[in-house]
């Protein structure tokens, strides 16, 4: 987002002293943070950090010990009913594996969102399908099978059905797993380009460095060992100026010395 963007910009997502515990076992304590709205915002950390907790917790699968999640003004952790499916329906969500339904094609997949929760037509749904998968750059793939693409064009096409209902917000849960680098590299162009030319959010969970420094705006930085956010900025500044030096060296790409634990 450009930086006169933000500085007007409203949060269209507010987390607000958010616990999540797993039975007795806390997994983060007392975080707080916001997303403006275009941004494309990162959710890093190591592993056991709690960045897929954090995100199921986001997308309404989980309920926390404490704290809200606000998305667009209403909090998904307390709404029921007719008012949970309207925050629902204003988020999209790429899981790693892109789980395409199998047995039904790409344009059925896309379609699929539409036929379940709206009243448009079928000639209306199969038109907006189309548009979507041309917006991914996959016009002429309509008809093939999710066995019959590849990896990258499997990812492209579960963001054409997460976007099938026009969502404020995408979610995006390692975007890059298993794809090699210049695919990897072709998603980061049109997540930025989504981004830029429809004003969506972007929330992404990922460990793939390239992508950080390719397509986050800002990012947040998840420590198992202290169960918070021990860092909030943009990825250049973090990995150059930061005073937590774990920071410094996940950005960096460094092995962590025996020293590092604990120390700022």
């Amino acid at each position: 987002m450009p930086d006169d963007d933000a500085a007007n910009a409203k949060p269209i997502i507010r987390v607000e002293h958010f616990t999540a515990a797993y039975d007795e076992d806390v997994i983060l304590d007392d975080i707080s943070f916001e997303v403006q709205r275009g941004e494309v915002f990162a959710i890093l950390g190591g592993s056991g950090s709690g960045k897929s907790t954090l995100l199921k917790h986001m997308i309404g699968l989980y309920r926390p010990e404490t704290g809200s999640i606000l998305l667009d003004g209403e909090d998904i952790c307390r709404a029921d009913g007719d008012a949970r499916l309207r925050i629902l329906q204003k988020i999209g969500v790429l899981y790693q594996s892109g789980a395409l339904f199998g047995s039904m094609s790409l344009i059925e997949n896309i379609r699929l969102p539409m036929e379940e929760f709206t009243d448009l037509p079928a000639d209306a749904i199969n038109l907006i399908a189309r548009m979507k998968l041309r917006l991914v750059g996959l016009s002429g793939f309509e008809n093939h099978m999710p066995s019959e693409l590849s990896g990258g064009m499997q990812k492209r096409g579960a963001i054409a059905r997460a976007m099938a209902l026009d969502p404020m917000i995408l979610f995006l849960d390692e975007p890059s797993a298993g794809l090699d680098p210049i695919t990897a590299a072709e998603l980061d162009q049109t997540i930025l380009r989504l981004a830029r030319s429809l004003c969506i959010t972007f929330v992404v969970v990922t460990h793939e460095l390239a992508s950080i420094y390719a397509i986050a705006d800002r990012v947040i930085m998840l420590d198992k060992r202290v169960k918070k956010i021990v860092a909030t900025g943009r990825p250049a500044d973090l990995r150059d100026h930061s005073e937590n030096a774990w920071v410094r060296q996940f950005f960096r790409r460094e092995p962590e010395s025996a020293e590092t634990p604990g120390k700022k």
